[in-house]
């Protein structure tokens, strides 16, 4: 029962996400692609990305740091 209540969940998620792709125009992207600012945006959420990265990696190193300190 379980197992039919999970695929028809992941069924109806798939159909969702179908619709949404159904979208044909974004305008603010048209807009700001014509006048270059998203390329501003995709910079900052890469800047971003690239912080978040480094910090997992500096926390992965403390991390394993104080568990040979504990052994």
């Amino acid at each position: 029962m379980k197992n039919i209540i999970v695929r028809i969940s992941g069924l109806v998620l798939l159909l969702v996400t179908n619709f949404g792709f159904a979208q044909t125009e974004v305008e603010m992207a048209d807009t700001m692609r014509s006048e270059g600012k998203i390329y501003v945006i995709v910079a900052i959420v890469l800047i971003v990305l690239a912080g978040l990265v480094v910090y997992l990696f500096m926390l992965d190193r403390k991390v394993k740091n104080l568990e040979n300190r504990l052994k």
